[in-house]
């Protein structure tokens, strides 16, 4: 991906400007605006909007001090906010460079890049990241890979307990070309492991219908899952 823009030179069409993993508009507060997730503060979270020039200006201040001051520290709304202003900087300014620039000195072109592909995780995975559940250090680098890779990384990331400098490894695997399955398990990661409480009486019915099918409980519950979902 360029630097300079953020659809590596060529230029879209308006309506083609929304990041494929992200299906709200670029700095609508989704999850910094649900209190269900962030409680009383959803009525506090900042709306960036792209295309109006006040709103990109907040953006840049908030860009400016997200870069420079210790605004953030361990709040992840903060950085969320954050990484939204990012994002609206760069759609609303054309590329990494410009929206590096209207922030002001201090402000790398590597800093956008990073924090904007956060905002543009998908909404599930982002509410983790809100709820202190992913660190933003950690989304970071899931940023770094692409399409299913990010929701099996950050999964991964909740099974497993996985830290940051792992969760470094393994984007790096996925990058230098490695499954995420294969990544995962270089880490002594199993993917799709995850340790679920069932109802005393769904967990009966669960193990009496593997025994009576020869399978395995996992595979009843996917089935169930698919079916389901």
């Amino acid at each position: 991906m360029s630097d300079d823009r953020p659809d590596g030179g060529r230029r879209r069409a308006e309506s083609e400007w929304r990041p494929a993993d992200r299906e709200a508009e670029v700095g609508e507060p989704v999850v910094r605006g649900d209190p269900a997730v962030t409680g009383e503060r959803a009525e506090r979270a900042a709306r960036f909007d792209p295309n109006d020039p006040d709103s990109l200006a907040e953006a840049a201040e908030t860009v400016r001090r997200f870069a420079t001051e210790a605004v953030g520290g361990d709040d992840n709304v903060v950085m969320l906010r954050g990484a939204a202003a990012c994002a609206a900087l760069v759609r609303g300014h054309g590329s990494y460079k410009a929206a590096a620039e209207a922030a002001g000195d201090g402000v790398q072109v590597s800093f956008i890049r990073k924090w904007a592909r956060v905002h543009d995780l998908p909404e599930s995975i982002r509410r983790h990241v809100a709820r202190g559940h992913i660190a933003p250090t950690a989304a970071k680098h899931v940023a770094r890979v692409a399409g299913d890779a990010r929701l099996t990384l950050a999964w991964a990331i909740l099974d497993a307990d996985l830290t940051v400098r792992e969760v470094r490894r393994v984007a790096s695997a996925i990058s230098d070309g490695d499954s995420p399955e294969a990544a995962l398990r270089d880490e002594g990661v199993v993917p799709g492991r995850i340790s679920v409480d069932l109802p005393p009486a769904t967990y009966r019915l669960l193990r009496d219908r593997a025994s009576l099918e020869n399978r395995d409980p996992g595979d009843v519950l996917a089935d169930a899952l698919e079916e389901y979902l």
